[in-house]
Order: structure tokens, then sequence, then C-alpha cells
């Protein structure tokens, strides 16, 4: 089978990649296999250092991945830039603390001595979207290659490129063949994968529907998964918050990535006596972004990934606004090319509201209390992440307990930093990346107990 990979701001082809045969897909199966006999070894000082180079190659060669990425799948080029950034900086973080995170943890029992020591499991594959091609791959591969695991690519049919180019980067830096592998694969040799001996977890980002299909299937195996979902994000403004403020970080929130992302915020519900104007300057605030070609530097919105995306998001619009909705902004699409649209007075029910948006649609909802608000924002089937705008940082942290998402940011949008765990709750998977948390999702936490 042969897969394309298509530029969506003008259809022009970036490349085609040709899908491995049965045979090489086994053969690098096997290969990861035997280079984690070896690489499980290899001292931590010597992976760190490897590490290392990762990050120097990823921002000595800046201009080149980030012109990739856009191509691929339509990201302005000053956010694909910052996207390689921050990949460079995972690296940076998990050579830096890796000693610390992997060291073993003395417990006090009746034992002469007794502690836990983190080994590594093997090899461990990766299922990535498309949407953040470099920072989901390097957010994985780098704690999961320094704990001494080898790693298996399986992209995003779309983004190929950007997966080749990111197995060019760590065998550029030194990893041993075999530690860190591309594979041009379909969707459906991740059975044949997850049933090797050698592969000992799946990790995921993607879809409600991917995750639950791989996670069958690691289940069926005996093997661990940890899953990225989707999401569905609430951004609550109380009547306290510096509006303009609220409104600069909001525009980001919703619009970062043309809106493509798990994290981003969807639905932003607002306490009555400042909808009106936060409606109205969000609307200015979307109407200034510069849309255009992706490869300027000035442009802040482009086009969605794929056709079929913003055909998607499209129909959500549509049935919102038959169902009540108030088209505020926006609405219309051209192939992959969706105009960032704001939808008011958004209700439980429409689509703007249930489901996830996974493109540059705001919905705004109007509550009359605070409980209202943090009401309506649990009635999700996704759990990642929500804002609080406030003043009143006491009041906003005396939510925390009631919120049951991955993670609780007050006037702030929510993000991932390699510091902290990511991760959510319900439908938005299981699991955590990121921080000492995503270092250990993939270890052997062994028990080793002394008696003289």
């Amino acid at each position: 089978m042969e897969f394309k990979s298509i530029n969506p701001y003008n259809g022009e082809e970036v490349g085609t990649y040709q899908t491995l045969s049965a045979s090489e897909l086994n053969a690098k199966l096997d290969g990861a296999q035997e280079a984690f006999i070896t690489w499980r070894n290899v001292s931590l000082k010597e992976k760190k250092d490897i590490m290392k180079r990762a990050a120097a190659i990823l921002r000595d060669n800046l201009d080149e991945y980030a012109r990739m990425i856009t191509l691929e799948m339509g990201k302005p080029i000053r956010e694909a830039k910052g996207e390689v950034n921050k990949c460079a900086w995972v690296c940076e973080y998990y050579a830096d603390n890796a000693v610390n995170f992997l060291a073993d943890e003395i417990i006090e029992t009746d034992a002469h001595k007794s502690f836990v020591k983190h080994s590594p499991i093997g090899t461990v594959l990766a299922i990535m979207t498309w949407n953040f091609p470099f920072w989901q791959v390097f957010r994985f591969a780098a704690p999961t290659l320094l704990a001494g695991n080898t790693a298996l690519l399986k992209h995003a049919p779309n983004v190929f490129g950007s997966a080749k180019m990111i197995e060019d980067i760590f065998t550029k830096a030194g990893v041993p063949e075999g530690v860190f592998q591309n594979l041009i694969a379909h969707h459906d040799t991740t059975e044949t994968i997850l049933a090797h001996d050698g592969v000992q977890a799946v990790s995921l980002t993607g879809s409600e529907r991917a995750g639950s299909a791989v996670a069958a299937i690691a289940g069926k195996h005996i093997k661990k998964s940890l899953l990225e979902l989707g999401g569905n994000n609430a951004f609550i403004v109380w009547d306290d918050a510096d509006i303009d403020k609220a409104i600069e970080t909001a525009l980001v929130a919703r619009m970062l990535n043309c809106g493509q992302s798990c994290i981003a915020a969807k639905r932003f519900i607002l306490i009555e006596n400042i909808y009106d104007e936060f409606v109205d300057k969000f609307v200015r605030g979307i109407k200034n972004l510069k849309v255009g070609d992706t490869l300027a530097e000035e442009t802040k919105v482009g086009p969605m990934a794929r056709k079929d995306l913003a055909d998607e998001l499209q129909i959500q619009v549509k049935k919102s606004v038959e169902r009540g909705a108030e088209l505020l902004l926006g609405g219309n699409q051209k192939e992959a090319f969706h105009e960032p649209t704001v939808l008011g007075n958004v209700t439980p029910g429409m689509p703007a509201f249930d489901e996830e948006t996974f493109g540059p649609l705001a919905a705004m909802i109007k509550v009359k209390t605070i409980e209202e608000g943090f009401e309506l924002a649990a009635q999700s089937k996704f759990g990642l992440g929500m804002t609080v705008c406030t003043k009143d940082i006491d009041k906003a942290l005396s939510y925390v307990d009631q919120v049951a998402d991955g993670a609780y940011f007050i006037n702030e949008l929510v993000k991932s930093d390699p510091r902290l765990p990511f991760g959510g709750t319900k439908k938005s998977g299981y699991g955590r990346e990121l921080s000492k948390d995503g270092m250990l999702e993939f270890v052997n936490r062994k028990t080793i107990y002394l008696k003289r």
C-alpha cells in the first residue's frame, strides 16, 4: 500500500511512502527485541549524552523540521518552530533528570534492605496522531529510551515525512540500530505488532475510537497501554476576571494549531454579567488573526490538516445552529480551510457542547452562577483539563477537588509542560506522560528484598 502526504494549504504532494511488507515488519520487530538486550545495558550517562545531542540536532535544523510539519499538516510556521524547540526542551529535561527519576527507592521494612528498582521492560510501541507530529513523539521517546527501552513509532499516514525525520534525528544523535524505528504501516498491522513477544506496551495519542480499539488488542495480549485521547475543555470566566487578559489567553487556547488540539479550550463558560463583553472582544480578536499561507511568519490561522476533518467540523457547526446556536462569526468551509467560527448561546444537546470540536470553533455558553458553570463544565464524557479565569485565587483553588479532570489551570490555558504530569480521565484516556510519572509508565518497578 502507498501513502501520500498532501499539503492541506495548496493540495500539493509532499511525499509518497510505501508500507512495509510482512517480512520487513517482522524484521523490524525482531530487531527491536534484539537491540533491547544491549541498549538496556548502555550506561545512563551515554544515553543522556545521546538525548542531549538529539536536542542540539533539533535546534540546529529548526527551519527544516518546522517546514516539514507545516507542509504535512498545515500548522503555521511560527507554531511549528515552537513545537520543534519544545521537543529539544523535553530531550534536555529528561537527560537532566533521568538519574533522579530512575534512582532506587529505599523503603524501610523488616528486611536488612528493601528497595524498588526501576528496570526497562522491552520494546514499546507508540501510535501517534498528526496534530503535533514531532512533540507527541518526543514526549514519549525521550523518557522511554532513557529508561532503557526500545521504541517503535507508528505515526499517522499524513505525517510520515515527519516520522522519517524523527528517526533520522535519533540515528544522528547516536541511537544504535534497532533502538528507535519508524514503521510505515497500516493500522491493520497493530495486532501483529502488539502480539510480538518483544513488544511489552503501547502508548497511543489519538481519538477515542482508536484508543478503545488499541486498548482492546493490548488487553487481549496482556500488554500495558497508555491512552491520551480527546478533550472538550471548559474555559470558565468569572465576573471578577480581567477580561482583556482572559481574552488574550482564550484566543491562544482556542486557535492554536487551528484549534486542532485535545487540550484546546472548546467550551467558553461565561458568567452572564460579562458574557456580552467577552463575546464581543473575543470575536474582534478572532477577526484580527492573520489568515493565509502557513509558511508566512505572520500567519496565525491556516487550513485544517485534511478536508475530511474540515467536513466533520462543518457538520457540527450546522447541526448546532439548527438546534438554536447563534452564528456570530465564520461558519464557512472551502476544502481543508474552515473559517474561524464563533457560536453564541450554546447549550447541552448541541454538537458544539456535547462533542469534541477539533478545529477553529469556539462555543460561548452563558451561566448565572459559578456553581452552574462547574456543573456544565463537568457535563462531558471527557476529562482532560479546564481553565478558570478570576482574580479570586483562593476561591478558585477551593474548587480543585470538585474537578474530575486531569488538569486545572487558573488564569492560563491548559498546556503540556515536561515538568508536570499530563493526562486525562473519563474518555480522555488513562496514564500519565511527562515529568517523573511519564518516565515510570514504562518501567518494571521491581521490589528487591534482602535478608541476612
